[in-house]
């Protein structure tokens, strides 16, 4: 059941917010260069928890499914989007995540039948004009060609785990939908961690901190709230949401990094934003009655301009 309202939008939009913070939690708090172990853990005991909430296992073909969609959203998605934070600045890196929208609407259109429409196609357009700006105002030196692989491929990954999201409408909630995901993600990504990385590292107070905060609020709010969206909204709408993500990213790492702020940047962040609001349903409902109001009132306007005593007295109006 489609709910092209703002508020629906606003509610996906935390989901973003959350992933944006990532970046700067994984280059400040957890343990360098141990981009498994830190996917693993912010995937297998969230999803853990979250099944022995919801005490439901999938059923049929279900089974399957969500191994699928486990392995694009976590379990692959997951040591990528790690990767490429350890391996590039926290702003290049969110904004190689930006180009997801334009790989969602593709998507989408293959699998769902989705026809993004000029102004959602305009929207993406601005978006990526405020990337591509954004791009050109981060620090790129320590950027290699490792990074920009991983962060592609989380792109790829992700985007089709989205779409598959909202082909297959679950049958469960939200919050059990994205417990399997998770178990199947971690349980993919432990071994792995294990294997590639050796025992996990020593942890201190900030870093047990740091997966708190994205294995709750960067993982699990998260993603109940961005599959919400995906089941609520067209899926290249939702895809344009998560622009949200380097702007908060970005923000971040003026804020707390120290990296450099200038009008340049903020007008990028500004620009971004505005292909955002554009991609959503109730603006462009607003913007189409906005644009057909002058056609629309001609008589209104004419009727304003007749006295009062004419408009009540059809003697008068005849006259």
């Amino acid at each position: 059941m489609e709910d092209n309202s703002l508020r629906t939008a606003l509610l996906a939009a935390i989901a973003p917010a959350a992933w944006g913070t990532t970046y700067i939690v994984t280059s400040h708090l957890l343990p360098p260069d141990r981009p498994l172990f830190a996917a693993a853990m912010r995937a297998l005991p969230a999803g853990l928890i979250l099944l022995a909430l919801t005490r439901r296992l999938p059923r049929g073909r279900w089974w399957g499914r969500a191994a699928l969609l486990g392995l694009l959203n976590f379990g692959a998605f997951f040591p990528l989007l790690f990767l490429a934070a350890y391996e590039l600045p926290g702003g290049v890196a969110a904004t190689v995540q930006a180009s997801s929208p334009l790989v969602v609407m593709a998507l989408a259109w293959m699998l769902l039948g989705e026809q993004p429409g000029l102004l959602r196609i305009t929207a993406g357009l601005v978006g990526v004009g405020g990337v591509a700006l954004l791009v050109l105002q981060s620090a790129c030196g320590d950027a290699g060609p490792l990074g920009f692989a991983a962060a592609a491929g989380s792109v790829v990954s992700s985007a089709l785990g989205f779409v598959l999201v909202r082909r297959w409408p679950a049958p469960v909630s939200t919050l059990t939908l994205v417990s399997w995901q998770l178990v199947v993600g971690g349980l993919i990504l432990a071994p792995l961690a294990l294997l590639a990385e050796g025992l996990p590292p020593s942890m201190d107070l900030p870093a047990v901190g740091g997966l708190l905060w994205i294995g709750g609020v960067g993982t699990v709010v998260a993603y109940v709230c961005w599959f919400r969206g995906l089941a609520r909204l067209p899926a290249g709408t939702v895809s344009l949401i998560g622009l949200v993500g380097p702007v908060v990213a970005t923000g971040l790492g003026i804020v707390i990094a120290g990296e450099p702020a200038g009008p340049g940047r903020l007008a990028a962040m500004g620009l971004i934003l505005a292909g955002v609001l554009l991609g959503q349903p109730a603006v462009a409902q607003l913007v189409r009655r906005r644009l057909t109001r002058p056609r629309n009132d001609v008589g209104s306007r004419l009727l304003a301009e007749v006295p009062a005593a004419q408009q009540a007295d059809p003697v008068a109006r005849a006259a």
